[in-house]
């Protein structure tokens, strides 16, 4: 099964609502389509809680970035391996949290899906 949302701007219930209502395995794939909040910090230790609780749900949870959130290539932590098809950042500690390279093609579930990300904010230290 995929499942898609957005716009969670870090508030991870949502998602985890869905995983456990949907009885979401590691064969399905949660999408969150923008504005994910997971990277707000870029480095900083500020945003390790909310991944450590999405990635505890057990289910690879796919993320396109938004426009309030750094961009997982300027961050140290993350590097790139092949999901579905085409490149992925991922962090060791948070391996179900994929963050999706933009420009690359994936096959998700028989179906091939081109992925191009938000816009960069320049407003997003006013409002998280």
């Amino acid at each position: 099964m995929i499942l898609l949302t957005g716009d969670i701007h870090g508030d991870v219930r949502s998602p985890l609502w869905v995983t456990q209502k949907y009885g979401l395995t590691p064969d399905d794939i949660l999408i969150l389509l923008g504005d994910v909040g997971l990277n707000y910090y870029g480095a900083d230790q500020g945003d390790r809680k909310r991944k450590k609780l999405l990635n505890k749900a057990g289910v690879p949870i796919f993320c396109i970035h938004g426009n309030h959130e750094e961009r997982p290539f300027n961050i140290p932590s993350y590097h790139e391996v092949t999901w579905h098809g085409g490149t992925v950042y991922v962090e060791d500690d948070f391996s179900n949290l994929l963050f999706a390279k933009d420009g690359e093609i994936y096959d998700l579930d028989g179906k091939k899906a081109i992925v191009i990300g938000g816009a960069y904010s320049v407003d997003k230290y006013l409002n998280p």
